[in-house]
């Protein structure tokens, strides 16, 4: 029996739109909550690092979401080793803060509720596919200058690494922890970190013949919009040194196999702004609450190259610190934004906003079935906090997320 041609890539596009939650209808909301204050307190120099590790584009687990939650809760002291940190500079010196937490809610940690899923015990690690794409790969390649140098796109940048990250200050890059440390050391390139920031190759290149909807991004997410194709402008990257990096314990001393996991993530200062528009962080909402419950998220997925590849899917299974679901990815999407758009009842507007990075990979046993899951890393309150005073510097901007 002949199968059928798969639709063509236009028809994807042309629909892609009305695939999406119209919110304009339940305006799904962000809602302002207090978080606790992370504050460094002293600072010491460690030894130099060797820089020795091979940069890993993706994690894997075999630790699923029911073995994520029967983890036992960290108590304060526990949590104040976890989110103490390194900051890496770019002369190679090396550093470690102690940090202290003000203001902590242990129930503000965790999610109110979590998704069904069926519970069972985590077998043992086997070797990951080379494919991390569940059915129909729905990835969409980014082209043309209208889409890749306009928000939100454009806050996608590629690390030296080989990793993606996310614009989150007017210098600052979040990213995966794992793209610059494997848990016991600093990997290759490190040191000499650069962010990619991608730019038309000339300058010359004339604008596209298809006009672009000003609010194409937003009806992209929010509802019905009519397609304009890209032109396909060639692109290069523009590189900025990273200054520093910030990598919490709770990755150096743990590993992806267990609590480690929930800490893969970091702030990379960069040496100079980029002079574009970043996106702002947001305390990750229980997935029920997300428009659709989706999330999406853009990066550098190492299979396309010098392509920028964005997805959307369902968030699924979520713990107090990770989120699983099955956006399709390849190694290089890891360190990548994951992001929700909501209305802003204060400000009066539709806001995007960070809630996670992308981790990586899972394959694991559950009654006896395989399963598979790709993993985000949730933006807690103590992590909102953490990471917006290594943005900003002052907890007084840093109170509500």
């Amino acid at each position: 029996m002949r199968s059928r041609p798969a639709p063509p890539r236009c028809l994807f596009l042309l629909l892609l739109p009305f695939l999406f939650f119209s919110s304009s209808a339940a305006h799904p909301q962000w809602i302002l909550q207090r978080v606790p204050v992370v504050l460094p307190q002293n600072t010491e120099d460690r030894p130099a690092p060797h820089f020795i590790a091979p940069a890993r584009l993706d994690v894997s687990s075999p630790c699923d979401p029911e073995c994520h939650k029967r983890a036992p809760r960290q108590s304060y002291w526990d949590l104040r080793n976890l989110l103490a940190y390194e900051t890496l500079h770019s002369n190679g010196r090396l550093t470690e803060t102690a940090i202290g937490i003000y203001g902590y809610n242990p129930t503000s940690n965790t999610s109110p509720a979590y998704s069904s899923g069926s519970s069972g015990k985590a077998g043992r690690s086997h070797v990951r596919r080379k494919r991390q794409i569940f059915g129909h790969d729905g990835r969409f390649s980014i082209a043309g200058q209208n889409f890749l140098l306009k928000y939100p796109f454009s806050v996608a940048v590629k690390l030296s690494t080989g990793c993606s990250g996310t614009l989150v200050g007017d210098r600052h890059v979040l990213t995966a922890a794992h793209c610059v440390h494997d848990g016991k050391n600093y990997v290759k390139g490190a040191q000499k970190l650069r962010v990619g920031f991608l730019k038309l190759k000339h300058r010359d290149i004339q604008a596209s013949f298809f006009h672009l909807p000003s609010n194409f991004t937003n009806h992209i997410e929010g509802g019905p919009a009519l397609y304009a194709p890209p032109m396909n402008d060639k692109m290069k990257f523009q590189w900025i040194r990273a200054k520093r990096t910030h990598v919490p314990k709770g990755w150096i001393k743990g590993n992806a196999n267990d609590i480690g996991m929930d800490y893969d993530y970091a702030l990379l200062e960069l040496k100079k702004p980029h002079k574009r528009r970043h996106m702002k962080l947001g305390v990750s909402p229980p997935a029920q609450r997300l428009p659709g419950q989706r999330v999406h998220f853009s990066g550098f997925d190492n299979d396309r190259p010098g392509q920028l590849v964005y997805r959307f899917c369902r968030a699924g299974e979520e713990t107090s610190d990770l989120l699983y679901q099955h956006c399709d990815a390849q190694p290089g999407a890891s360190g990548s934004g994951v992001y929700a758009r909501m209305w802003d009842g204060r400000r009066r507007r539709w806001e995007r906003k960070v809630i996670g990075v992308f981790s990586g990979h899972q394959w694991v046993e559950r009654q006896g079935a395989s399963q598979e899951f790709n993993v985000a890393v949730r933006i807690t309150p103590l992590k909102y906090a953490q990471i917006c005073y290594w943005i900003k510097g002052n907890f007084l901007d840093c109170r509500e997320g």
